[in-house]
């Protein structure tokens, strides 16, 4: 996948995420739907890119992505059965990509 297309999905997979989480507070059907297509965009994202050429820290670093991506996915399960369980692994996701933004900004 280019960097582009990747880039592209990264960014509408982020927006569906957004809506559906936001709709899904509001009680409304589809929002579990809008959750899923976005989580699993981003799961997929993160799997696509490649690490051949990283060093190990950043390696180790998008392992945590991937994690993040994969609890965001699990999070969409969560509110298909309408547990509040998708809260907790949301959070931990978006710690976790907090995380790997700031610590992979810094300089070796």
């Amino acid at each position: 996948m280019s960097p582009s297309i990747r880039t592209l999905l990264f960014n509408f997979s982020g927006i569906l995420l957004l809506i559906g989480a936001a709709l899904y507070l509001s009680k409304l059907v589809f929002a579990p739907y809008l959750f899923a297509l976005g989580a699993a965009g981003i799961a997929v994202c993160y799997l696509t890119t490649p690490v051949k050429h990283m060093a190990v820290r950043q390696r180790r670093l998008q392992t945590f992505n991937v994690i993040a991506g994969l609890l965001m996915v699990v999070a969409s399960v969560f509110m298909f059965k309408r547990q509040n369980e998708w809260i907790l692994c949301l959070t931990i996701a978006a710690i976790l990509q907090l995380y790997t933004t700031f610590v992979g900004r810094e300089k070796s």
